[in-house]
């Protein structure tokens, strides 16, 4: 059969339009050439039998519905009725054209799934459909035609051969791998092929939007982004790996939202390199929903990687009435061979026991925000246990600077009269053809470290234009061996964790011992001259340290500002980068609890556990 000499496949006045099913850039393309072409009738790969559950389950969208019906062998057969579906796509727009649709296909038993490997649909965006399908067709196997290929097939030209003759404009939506056989086909007269007429037992369920997050041929989120694209006339369609980024972002929001951690734009820049490097390796040019999962794990966490698969797949058009029965189903159901991936996310949990032993009853909320309208927050107090968790971590940064500046303090030098503190072996033995000898000369590092601050997040450029951590405190020592505290946090009473029981996330924090010295240095007009949050608790750290050092961890450097400032009152800045800090135990560190009154550490621990936060640091 010779083709038209324009970028379409024509025969007469039927347009084919091959697809690979389930893809949404041929749901695009479908829509494209509807547009273009304006058929008078659409033709679909569908068997006349399933047609009226079919155009039910259309009609129905956005809202999913599967066609479910059993075969003769005692097989169940489900057909899942989908948006980013080509072949629902003409349906949708026939119907909404008010044009008429024809089922073309055979209705066959005990079809078996193909497996074809082909190209990226993907591919399409870049050098467009009617190339794609012709090097596709150069590729797929010349070999002879199955028996129930070639009466499907049979079947499909007849039918397009009698609506040729009925209207002026038919478009055919179908498998790209039939397309040549049908194309042979329609060149000779065709007759109906015997076939099963009536199929009894088709039902229509409503999918439950548990299975929606299995069981979909495309990820949820690209679905629903396709969706909510089918009323714009974007002529360049929808791109799926500007919706994978559109994904990490909103995950990445969430991210903070619930875990206060900020992926750094070197990890969004690992996370798209790992998933194309994944995606290739699979011979694939846009990685499928799986792979950008795998990818966030290995860029971030599982507590990222769950957001991801949280957002991607969660398909937003549910309905608590939805008018048919409701149908639970796997990917086992579907033979998708879906892929299984666990989350080891970090969550507040209660440590599971070897043997059952009896415990209290957790208590809950009568209703919800109860707990946060009983928070009053006029006589707040710590959580002792984290008290000391901050204490231990604030003496193990101090012995850590002292450490690192006493190393610094170390020379090498040449043996001339004295062995000084001894021979330096490494440095002698790496200079040993000119047969010097090396010695340390160990100079003692004087002074100690009086105050220690360390900034989470500077939070100086607020998101949205809202501070994250707006609540600022000064917290006193209740006793000889607690340091005078000054802090920028979340707001507390925001987020409970039980009566009276607070959960808050620290900006950032400054310690200085001994403690009931330190005036509330937010409000202190002495600190205004600071720019942020992180300048003032630096230069309230230099103010009250009793001695000659300060601590200072951040990912920045203290600013010029605060090293004049050190400099005027004779003391240093001892900066330790907060990338050098195991970031587990840094975010451990930074959630802590707030109690409504001290009446309420006597029940806090049943609510309050090491998973929540808190680093196993002791003093």
């Amino acid at each position: 059969m010779a083709l038209s000499e324009s970028a379409f496949f024509q025969w007469r006045n039927v347009r084919l339009l091959p697809i690979l099913h389930n893809r949404v850039e041929f749901a695009d393309e479908v829509r494209r050439q509807f547009e273009a072409y304006a058929p008078d009738v659409v033709a679909v790969e569908y068997p006349e039998t399933l047609k009226p559950q079919i155009l039910r389950g259309v009609a129905r969208l956005p809202l999913l519905s599967v066609v479910h019906y059993g075969e003769a062998d005692g097989a169940l057969t489900y057909l899942l009725v989908e948006p980013a579906d080509a072949q629902v796509e003409a349906i949708r727009l026939a119907l909404d054209a008010g044009i008429p649709v024809a089922f073309v296909d055979r209705d066959t038993e005990a079809y078996p799934q193909d497996v074809s490997a082909l190209p990226d649909s993907y591919a399409i965006k870049r050098i467009g459909h009617f190339p794609y399908c012709r090097s596709c067709l150069d590729y797929l196997d010349k070999g002879p035609v199955p028996a129930n290929d070639a009466l499907r097939e049979r079947t499909i030209a007849y039918h397009l051969q009698c609506l040729n003759l009925q209207a002026a404009r038919v478009l055919f939506v179908g498998g790209l791998g039939h397309l040549p056989g049908i194309m042979g086909l329609l060149e000779k007269p065709q007759t109906d092929v015997i076939g099963r007429r009536r199929r009894v037992g088709v039902g229509l369920a409503h999918l439950h939007r548990d299975s929606s997050r299995e069981i979909m041929s495309e990820m949820p989120f690209l679905s629903a982004a396709y969706e909510n694209g089918r009323s714009k006339s974007d002529p360049a369609g929808i791109d799926r790996l500007k919706i994978q980024a559109r994904l990490i972002q909103a995950a990445r929001k969430n991210h903070w939202k619930n875990s206060k951690e900020e992926l750094s734009p070197v990890q969004i820049r690992i996370l798209n390199k790992f998933a194309r490097n994944y995606a290739l390796l699979t011979g694939r040019l846009a990685p499928d929903f799986y792979q950008l999962v795998i990818a966030a794990r290995g860029a971030a966490d599982d507590n990222f990687a769950y957001e991801i698969w949280d957002l991607g797949s969660d398909y937003p058009w549910q309905t608590e009435a939805p008018g048919l029965p409701v149908l639970r189903l796997s990917g086992e159901d579907l033979f998708l061979g879906n892929k299984l991936i666990r989350f080891h996310r970090r969550l507040k949990t209660l440590r599971r026991r070897l043997v059952p032993v009896p415990v209290r009853k957790k208590i809950r909320e009568r209703h919800p925000d109860e707990w946060r309208e009983g928070f009053n927050g006029s006589a707040i107090c710590s959580y002792p246990p984290e008290d000391v968790a901050i204490e231990g971590y604030g003496d193990y940064l101090k012995k850590r600077a002292l450490e690192i500046k006493s190393e610094e303090n170390n020379r090498v030098e040449p043996f001339t009269c004295s062995m000084r503190e001894g021979l330096d072996i490494r440095e002698t033995i790496r200079d040993w053809s000119r047969g010097t000898i090396y010695v340390k000369n160990e100079q003692p590092f004087t002074g100690r470290v009086g105050s220690v601050a360390i900034v989470f997040d500077p939070d100086t450029a607020p998101r949205d234009g809202a501070e994250q951590f707006p609540w600022r405190v000064t917290w006193l020592g209740e006793h000889a061996q607690e340091s005078d505290m000054a802090f920028y946090s979340t707001p507390a009473g925001a987020v409970m964790d039980g009566p009276g029981i607070s959960r808050c996330h620290y900006g950032g924090f400054m310690l200085t011992y001994p403690p009931l010295r330190v005036y509330d240095i937010w409000r202190d007009p002495f600190f205004d001259t600071a720019r942020n949050k992180p300048e003032r608790l630096l230069m309230a750290a230099l103010d009250y340290s009793l001695e000659k050092h300060v601590v200072y961890v951040s990912a920045d450097p203290p600013s010029g500002r605060c090293l004049g400032m050190a400099s005027r009152l004779g003391k240093k800045i001892i900066y330790l980068p907060i990338g050098t800090f195991s970031p587990v135990t840094l975010k451990n560190l930074r959630t802590f609890h707030v109690l409504d009154g001290h009446h309420v550490r006597k029940y806090a621990h049943a609510f309050i556990h090491p998973a929540a936060g808190g680093p196993s640091v002791r003093r």
